[in-house]
């Protein structure tokens, strides 16, 4: 199977219905795993990017929360939401169709609190300097949820199973 030219596809017939021009496509052991539209347009919820979907059918077909050993193919470079959860699912590698540069004269899609040009470097700032207001309002009770979780998880800290560096 072409994941290349399906991602393409997908994204294609998602713009014919309306949709947004995004699609995903996750592939294990050369075969298709889960794939999904941008339903953005559709459903009217700002995380139902592709990417995100598509992590969720896989992560559920394989009763996991880690895509090792899986390709995910998506037509352009992932905004910051999907490259956060892309990280967060492990997969092996990342194939992306086209960059915000090639797309931008035909697509864009800056936000009230950030540009995508931008995004990096308003994410790095201190939480206090960024454009989104944020407040902390630290409670102890809050760090205790945290504590109860690593008692029940045997004194350690990290996920079990999770893939680490």
């Amino acid at each position: 199977m072409d994941f290349i030219q399906r991602t393409i596809d997908l994204a294609r017939r998602n713009v014919a219905e309306g949709g947004r021009p995004f699609a995903t496509v996750i592939a294990k052991d050369g075969e298709l795993l889960a794939e999904s539209p941008n339903r953005v347009a559709q459903t009217g919820d700002p995380t139902a990017h592709a990417e995100i979907l598509a992590i969720r059918e896989a992560c559920t077909k394989l009763g996991t929360e880690h895509l090792t050993g899986t390709t995910i193919h998506v037509l352009a470079h992932p905004c910051p939401m999907c490259l956060g959860s892309l990280y967060y699912c492990s997969p092996d590698e990342v194939v992306f169709l086209t960059t915000r540069e090639a797309y931008e004269p035909h697509y864009v899609d800056d936000r009230k609190y950030f540009e995508l040009d931008t995004f990096y470097a308003e994410f790095a700032k201190d939480w206090r300097d960024r454009r989104l207001p944020m407040r902390h309002e630290p409670r102890d009770a809050a760090v205790e949820v945290y504590r109860e979780w690593q008692r029940r998880n045997g004194g350690e800290r990290r996920v079990a199973g999770a893939p680490t560096a």
